[in-house]
């Protein structure tokens, strides 16, 4: 008889995937940082084999580079890797916020709302990772509600690199200026008004500003 028992690594390298992944978009691990296994298998109380395995599925999401006998490390894009991403995002995200409106706007709204609100407090308290979450839960409540998992599935593949670009790169600019803020704002006003053509005008504009801070913030 086939058995299906989860196996304890299996359990603890997802455990070991869900820490790294936070530490790296929260900016504990910073971009391009060395991971050195045998700490990390320490300070998890684990052995290296959840560790590596962890390391791994984080590579297939973008955020960790394996160099063979060399190590791991954080990602760290260059400037034509953050233009792809954001080209990719200016083709899906509009799209992703159609759909949802279409499909569920009340839900929609009220996730973007709480999202809006938890920025309002992070500027307030100058709280840059509180802030880089509360801008990625905005931009993912489009995509929660979708309707479609080929959208949520093409997202997945750049959503942790876009989340930890944020954190590390431009919510430390963002709570100094109103800025993007005032974007998020607005990018709310037209999606409840239903105006698709100025929801993708703001947006496209919104993500190509954020390419650009993050292409600055590289150089130093």
């Amino acid at each position: 008889m086939l058995s299906l028992k989860l196996q304890p690594a299996k359990s603890l390298a997802q455990k070991a995937v869900a820490r790294l992944r936070q530490a790296i978009i929260e900016g504990e691990l910073p971009l391009g940082a060395f991971i050195a296994e045998e700490m990390l298998a320490q300070s998890f109380g684990v052995s290296r084999t959840p560790v590596r395995e962890a390391l791994n599925q984080l590579q297939l999401q973008g955020l960790v580079v394996i160099k063979p006998q060399v190590g791991s490390f954080v990602f760290s894009p260059d400037a034509e890797d953050i233009a792809t991403i954001c080209q990719f995002r200016i083709i899906l995200e509009p799209k992703a916020a159609e759909l949802a409106y279409h499909r569920d706007r009340n839900s929609v709204v009220t996730e973007i709302s709480t999202a809006i609100l938890g920025m309002e407090q992070a500027l307030r308290a100058k709280d840059n990772v509180a802030y880089g979450r509360a801008d990625t839960a905005l931009h993912e409540a489009f995509f929660n509600h979708c309707g479609n998992r080929y959208l949520q599935e093409s997202y997945r593949l750049v959503a942790g690199r876009v989340a930890a670009l944020r954190t590390n790169l431009s919510s430390p600019i963002d709570v100094q200026t109103p800025l993007s803020f005032e974007e998020h704002r607005a990018i709310l006003g037209f999606f409840q008004a239903g105006d698709f053509a100025g929801f993708t005008s703001l947006m496209t504009a919104h993500i190509a500003n954020s390419g650009q801070t993050y292409a600055k913030a590289l150089l130093g």
